[in-house]
């Protein structure tokens, strides 16, 4: 400011010196004063055009830099992949021995409580574990099967031998170690607990994910890997590529574009990876390979006829079958840009349990998103409806699906944790990457899971029917994902049922906060009317002892200010009228 006056006084000067010099009258003075003040005028004029460019100027850059940024943010571009075995993999051979375990147990003892481990290796499988059951099992006879239902059905003790599948159905040597459940686990998780209200039988977090990328809320990358592994199986199976064998894997590589709400959207598919067991090229014969085959004689053919044919009958066809959210088929993903490796090692001769030992437990991320989302580190096959490992787990996916579905979000993580023996979970975490579609935000939509969802383990058991014979089948090709179906009267990926939470989406969060209330003071009154209906079944005596005792409770509380913790101790006394029953002791 200082700087601009003395300009201003210094250019007023020269001004007025040079009038003087051209012109003495004192009418030429006046008019030099009015040209000084034409000249101050234009120079803050000026000095306002500046400031205002100057100002315009930053805007604009600052402006530049925010689309600049958010574009960049836009279109960020990332490389993803996930992996996927079939059922003839050691690994996932055994999660299928220790759910048909667990089948055989719920379908003569829907109570059974099982924990039971699998593991193979050459011809020989092992189960193991702790088990209580009514059920009569032959375990010898469970395992052969799922080894025959697989497809191995040859071992050669040679690992030169181009006949051997890696394991026998009939020759394989079957080991049993089971025991019962723990007392102490039995004591805190279930016994003397109503079926609802049974304690977890385990500490532990679980995770549920879910993602709009696809029709089924799976991310693309998982669901393409598992069910190329399922083609895989099914050309076998049905005889099409009948010089398959049971074991092999799958990875797909894809390239997201993440958009500025968190949302991740598939644009091509990078990489396909396909590492298959098979029959001996150019000597294989099918009346060989295949037991049973009765058809008119074929060869194996060579290598490259064979991964022609798997691209052509298992990828083409696999990505024809999976719809993105856009409606079309993943197949329009797929090109000539993709990287195609089959088979990158060679040849794959020798395979299942005489390649690898397998146990169960041991594709924890296969079973689950494929690396998407979070894990809890806890495996599924082989564990009863009690061990929150895979109860919770499944209740999480819903809970996850139920947010997506419903459009409330593009993607969500549900996250639950427990403490053995205790029913209800300690706590529930979500996670929805700021892709919230509405004015909800994340606390409003974990509050909507806790008024739609029952997360004990007992209730859980009966929302999503998991106290029925139906695991096996879970066990390979991923556990989420896929089709609920019921069979037999029995009800198949029953989580995968989502629920129609889309009435919340035109609450405010006042809105959501009252329903949960409300929620909780039915809890309330239903557990009150339970309370009345036991005491009337006690005796009315007992009525009156039970409101002595609250009273002097009430008393207690009133005496401690009110508001804080308050501890209640009934103190019922027999033979006051009171039948002596259980309760008390």
């Amino acid at each position: 400011m200082l700087c601009c006056v003395v300009l201003f006084r210094a250019v007023l000067w020269c001004c007025c010196c040079y009038c003087c010099c051209r012109c003495r009258c004192c009418c030429c003075h006046y008019w030099c004063w009015c040209c000084c003040a034409v000249l101050l005028w234009l120079l803050l004029l000026l000095l306002l055009l500046a400031v205002v460019v100057l100002v315009a100027v930053v805007i604009v850059i600052v402006v530049v830099v925010i689309v600049v940024v958010a574009a960049a943010r836009t279109t960020r571009t990332f490389l993803f992949s996930s992996e996927s075995v079939n059922e003839g993999h050691p690994d996932k051979l055994c999660d299928q021995v220790s759910d048909a375990v667990l089948d055989a147990c719920l379908r003569e003892d829907p109570k059974s409580k099982v924990a039971c481990e699998t593991v193979t290796k050459d011809n020989m499988v092992m189960v193991a574990g702790e088990i209580t059951t009514k059920a009569k099992i032959d375990y010898e006879k469970v395992v052969r099967g799922v080894v025959a239902h697989i497809g191995f059905d040859s071992y050669v003790d040679d690992l030169s031998s181009v006949d051997s599948k890696g394991l026998s159905d009939k020759t394989c040597e079957v080991l049993v170690r089971i025991n019962k459940q723990s007392p102490d686990i039995a004591g805190g998780v279930h016994v003397g607990k109503d079926d609802t209200d049974v304690g977890a039988g385990d500490q532990g977090i679980m995770f549920g994910y879910a993602s709009d990328e696809t029709a089924d809320c799976m991310p693309l990358t998982h669901s393409m890997a598992t069910r190329l592994g399922k083609t895989l199986t099914d050309v076998r199976k049905s005889g099409e590529l009948w010089w398959l064998r049971p074991d092999g894997k799958t990875q797909v590589t894809i390239e997201y574009l993440q958009h500025v709400d968190g949302s991740v959207e598939p644009t091509k598919i990078h990489t396909v990876v396909i590492s298959t067991q098979h029959a001996e090229p150019l000597k294989a014969v099918r009346s060989k390979e295949c037991a049973g085959y009765r058809g008119e004689e074929m060869t194996a053919p060579s290598m490259d006829e064979m991964n022609k044919l798997i691209e052509e009958k298992v990828i083409r066809r696999t990505l024809s079958e999976i719809t993105l959210k856009n409606g079309k088929p993943a197949l329009t993903l797929y090109g000539d840009f993709t990287h195609l490796h089959i088979n990158p090692s060679g040849k794959f001769i020798i395979g299942g349990p005489q390649g690898d030992a397998g146990l169960t437990g041991r594709k924890i991320i296969i079973d689950t998103y494929g690396g998407w989302g979070a894990h809890g580190g806890g495996a599924f096959s082989g564990k009863d409806p009690t061990k929150v490992d895979r109860s919770a787990a499944y209740i999480c996916r819903q809970m996850a699906k139920s947010v997506v579905k419903s459009g409330l979000t593009a993607r969500c993580l549900v996250q639950l944790s427990y403490a053995i023996g205790v029913a209800k979970p300690l706590s529930l975490f979500v996670e929805t990457y700021g892709t919230e579609k509405g004015t909800l935000s994340v606390d409003d939509i974990t509050n909507i899971l806790k008024i739609e969802f029952d997360c004990r383990p007992g209730a859980i058991a009966v929302s999503l029917a998991l106290r029925e014979p139906k695991y096996q089948e879970t066990a390979a090709y991923c556990h989420f994902g896929r089709e609920p179906v019921t069979k037999n009267g029995c009800k198949f990926f029953e989580w995968e049922n989502a629920k129609d939470l889309s009435k919340y989406s035109s609450m405010d969060s006042a809105q959501v906060t009252a329903a949960l209330e409300v929620s909780r003071l039915l809890v309330v009154v239903v557990v009150v009317v339970v309370v009345v209906v036991v005491v009337v079944e006690v005796g009315v005596v007992v009525v009156v002892d039970v409101i002595v005792a609250v009273a002097v409770a009430v008393v207690v509380a009133g005496g401690g200010g009110g508001g804080g913790l308050v501890v209640v101790v009934v103190v019922l006394v027999g033979g006051g009228g009171c039948g002596g029953c259980s309760w008390c002791h």
